[in-house]
């Protein structure tokens, strides 16, 4: 493999979709281009590199990185996954032939222009903890019932419940309920006893902040 072709698998991840991670690959010898095309007038700011790499067979590690995170696959005709970004890392690494990600990085903050910068820099500002429900006063065991009735999800650890006997986390359960997309915000939806799963969130993190419905 030639300096000129290597090949790169990417983990990108975007302030406007926390919690989302795209995994994908390049066959450019830079991914600064590929960024580009991926920052269309649908997404308000640009898309981040959190990793990328030279592997060798990258189709072949692209599509066993995709089977890997398959039930966490946000839409399956789309390469985004419903994970943290260190899931994918961690695998890259063991595969990597060499770290891109600091030349990545730097040339990312060489392009773009002020505007975007500032838009991301905001919304990375304004993004909260995701929830841990151990922090939240909300042991494994519990129980949190929807708003109006119908189902229930089972407290699994500090991140995933259960549903239906297969452990997720509430992001996925209540996108699949609401037959939204995942920029849902699940916390509103859901209640823990008599209360709201999103006051116990502001009143954890920040009594004074206000999700997005």
């Amino acid at each position: 493999m030639t300096e000129e072709n290597y090949t790169i698998v990417y983990v990108l991840t975007n302030p406007s979709m926390p919690g989302i991670v795209k995994i994908g690959r390049t066959d450019r010898s830079s991914i600064d281009q590929r960024l580009r095309e991926l920052y269309t007038t649908g997404v308000p700011v640009p898309f981040d590199c959190f990793y990328a790499c030279k592997v060798h067979s990258s189709l072949d590690v692209e599509k066993n990185l995709h089977r890997a995170f398959d039930p966490n696959r946000v839409n399956p005709q789309r390469e985004f996954f419903e994970i943290d970004p260190d899931q994918a890392k961690v695998i890259l690494v063991m595969l990597a032939i060499e770290d891109v990600t600091p030349q990545v990085k730097q040339e990312l903050a060489a392009q773009g222009n002020e505007v975007d910068r500032a838009a991301a820099k905001r919304l990375q500002k304004k993004r909260r903890p995701p929830m841990n429900y151990s922090e939240m006063g909300i042991p494994v065991g519990a129980v949190l019932n929807w708003k109006d009735g119908g189902y229930e999800v089972t407290i699994a650890n500090d991140r995933k419940v259960l549903f239906n006997n297969a452990e997720s986390s509430l992001t996925r359960i209540t996108s699949d309920i609401l037959g939204r997309g995942y920029d849902v915000q699940p916390a509103q939806y859901w209640l823990y006893g008599e209360r709201n799963l999103l006051d116990i969130y502001n009143e954890t993190y920040d009594e004074n902040f206000q999700l997005n419905s």
